[in-house]
């Protein structure tokens, strides 16, 4: 049972005949990259899931050891080209679209998601150097991990500023000017660095936000103060930078992905090289973070598609009760219950959901450099696809243990790991609190520019919809949860500042709903285009069509619930006293 891992035929539905992606990527080429990732994900990264789980990294002499089957796949991932996939060719890349490339690294992700995340952040590192830095710092920091040689990190938070970057005090000060740029001597601790140290690469490239001391040496106030620096574990003349591992976090979760407590400048402090102009930072950072949003929700998303695979697999096999009111006396696989049918939609109904948001969202990443819309719409809905995708990728992850019944919570099968896996991602590159404030806030009430956008396409998928009588219902519940956004964006624009982010998490689950409601209702559609499927109740596109059903039937009516208490300004949580609880 635990060698099932996403649907194949679903992510060819998703890339091919919803997003189209033919017309930017060779058909043969894209199919091509997603058999050989399904290929090494079951025979490199499958066969060492539990093995990463249960022996985890430790630190030794001061250095952190992972499971020897992670290098093993990794460097076979990086031999295969996929490290480099996404660049372009004066880079070393093979140029393929980001959406392949996410649609690839969710078939990783689902096989063993603590491996997956060594590729993910260095493929984020890398592409950051390779925008914002100068040539010599992307021939000598961005190609060795484009080639999957060396890996990378982000290095944000610290033991007191976690979220909170303004609080950042690890400092950088000048020391001289070379051939990489300005460099400067760092001193700090950064927590919670996700391969932070490892033993399977050559080197780890640290992108670190540092302050640079005023001419008083006090730092300076607020994010704006912020700069970003290159800072290798290996220098360029081999030696090694002055960083230590001070220890190591267990997680719950993801216990294959070291994950370090740095300490940076212990003795004359570490080398760094500043990336653009100081003060520039988290701006430059904003690009890696919001690539890492995606692929937390593309994560989330695969974590949950495999749970729901297995769920399935095990309520086909598993003999249990009798059908009620057939008079029948064997037991019956539990897939032909009630319950459990039920279950199996809901869960069907988030990973289907979560997977075409997040790869929805990587096609927008492909057009967003050509196309302001796109990139609008990119803006607004990054926040929703890693929140709504964590949040209820969980939830997904949570119903394939109770299918699985007692033996759901032992872990002699995997559905118990992949929800401790998943319960990460929720906290993952900002928490769902964070990105509420980020969606409602910046990206609706400060920008906006994406609303009338994403509007625009509901409506035009609202008008197809209604003209077929297999979707007129959900044509018109659609229309009506979309007016019931805009009215309660036009009630929280009068609210007082104050008052604005009471709801701001109840407000984030229900334009997520709504959003994913949309793209449902987009996926529906699609089926009654497919020639190549021929008979119209072939299950594939029944499947869908009824998880679309059941979306619009179970779960939009509890998200548009919360509507009367985000537009009254419930202050029923953020009004009670710190003493009740």
């Amino acid at each position: 049972m635990n060698d099932t891992s996403l649907s194949r035929r679903n992510i060819d539905f998703v890339l091919h005949d919803w997003l189209q992606i033919d017309k930017k990527a060779d058909r043969e080429t894209v199919d091509a990259i997603l058999d050989l990732s399904e290929r090494l994900a079951a025979d490199q990264f499958l066969t060492h899931y539990k093995a990463a789980d249960i022996e985890e990294p430790y630190l030794r002499d001061g250095r952190v050891h992972i499971h020897p089957a992670i290098g093993v796949a990794l460097r076979q991932y990086a031999e295969l080209g996929l490290f480099s996939a996404s660049f372009p060719e004066r880079h070393g890349g093979m140029e393929l679209p980001y959406s392949v490339c996410a649609a690839s690294f969710a078939i990783f992700a689902a096989a063993n998601i603590s491996t997956a995340a060594y590729p993910m952040l260095t493929v984020a590192n890398a592409r950051l150097i390779a925008t914002f830095g100068q040539e010599s710092q992307i021939e000598t920091f961005a190609k060795p991990q484009i080639a999957g040689r060396w890996f990378g990190t982000m290095c944000l938070s610290e033991p007191q500023a976690g979220s909170s970057l303004d609080e950042v005090r690890t400092r950088a000060v000048f020391d001289q000017s070379d051939q990489l740029g300005e460099r400067y001597r760092l001193s700090g601790n950064k927590m919670w660095i996700s391969g932070g140290d490892q033993d399977v690469s050559e080197n780890i490239v640290h992108l670190v936000l540092a302050k640079i001391p005023l001419a008083d040496d006090s730092l300076p106030k607020g994010t704006a103060g912020l700069s970003l620096f290159i800072v290798p574990k290996i220098l360029p003349d081999e030696s090694r930078n002055d960083i230590r591992v001070a220890g190591l976090n267990h997680k719950m979760g993801y216990r294959g992905t070291a994950n370090c407590l740095l300490n940076f400048g212990e003795e004359a402090g570490a080398v760094g090289w500043l990336i653009g102009e100081p003060g520039q930072g988290l701006r430059q950072m904003f690009m890696m973070m919001n690539e890492a949003r995606i692929s937390v929700g593309i994560g989330a998303a695969a974590i949950a598609g495999r749970s729901y695979q297995l769920a399935t697999t095990y309520a086909r096999e598993r003999l249990q009760g009798r059908e009620t009111g057939t008079g029948e006396r064997e037991q019956v696989p539990i897939i032909r219950h009630a319950d459990i049918k039920h279950m199996l939609l809901q869960q069907k109904s988030y990973v289907e959901g979560a997977l075409a948001l997040t790869l929805y969202c990587a096609r927008l990443v492909d057009e967003a450099s050509s196309d302001a819309d796109s990139d609008a719409l990119l803006g607004l809905l990054t926040p929703v696809a890693k929140t709504w995708s964590s949040e209820y990728g969980l939830s997904a992850n949570d119903i394939a243990i109770q299918i699985h019944g007692g033996y759901g919570y032992t872990r002699d099968f995997d559905v118990e790991q992949l929800w401790r896996d998943n319960r990460l991602n929720p906290i993952h590159e900002g928490t769902t609190g964070i990105q509420a404030k980020d969606l409602l806030g910046r990206k609706i009430l400060k920008d906006g520019e994406g609303i009338p956008i994403l509007g625009r396409k509901i409506a035009a998928t609202v008008g197809e919809a209604a003209a077929h009588s297999h979707f007129k219902e959900q044509a018109a519940s659609l229309a009506e949860a979309w007016s019931s956004i805009e009215h309660a964006i036009t009630t929280l624009s009068g609210f007082h500042q104050s008052k604005v982010f009471d709801n701001a998490t109840p407000f984030l689950r229900l334009f997520g709903h709504v959003v994913v409601a949309w793209l449902w209702l987009e996926q529906a559609l699609v089926t009654l285009r497919l020639d190549h499927l021929g008979d119209s109740r072939n299950d594939f596109v029944d499947g869908k069509r009824r998880a679309c059903h059941f979306f619009y039937e179970f779960e939009l009516p509890q998200a548009l619930a919360l509507l009367p208490a985000i537009c009254a300004g419930s202050d029923v949580a953020s009004g009670a006293a710190a003493e009740i609880f």
